[in-house]
């Protein structure tokens, strides 16, 4: 019995310690997107592709942190494609219909399907 608590004890601890220990390698702006405008502003994340196209992204919602949780990404031609954060380990990922971008603070890979990627930087205004 001695020995069965102290082994729950001991897998309570660690859990503990791991939980808190990995809670800090990541700070919130390497999880999402962080703005401070209001939401519907286009202006001030803009994705600066090597393409030469600008890719504008529009907050819809915002967490209470200031991440983006859900945005309109202008893509040119195709008008504007809802897109969705989705949850990382390190960096951030918003996918949408036919498109989705994967990043890490102002570094960005913008995907249109599987085979066109894009290398791309944020220009915060």
């Amino acid at each position: 019995m001695r020995a069965g608590l102290f082994k729950l004890s001991l897998t309570a601890l660690l859990i503990g310690f791991a939980v808190v220990s990995h809670s800090h390698s990541a700070t919130s702006a390497d999880l999402g997107l962080i703005t401070k405008a209001p939401v519907g502003t286009c202006s001030e994340i803009v994705f600066v592709c090597e393409n030469g196209h600008s890719y504008p992204l529009c907050p819809i919602a915002v967490s209470v942190v200031g991440e983006v949780v859900t945005a309109s990404l202008y893509t040119g031609h195709r008008g504007a494609t809802r897109v969705r954060m989705i949850p990382m380990g390190v960096g951030y990922r918003y996918a949408g219909r036919g498109v989705w971008l994967d990043g890490f603070r102002e570094n960005a890979l913008l995907n249109f399907g599987k085979h066109a990627q894009i290398a791309c930087t944020i220009q915060h205004s």
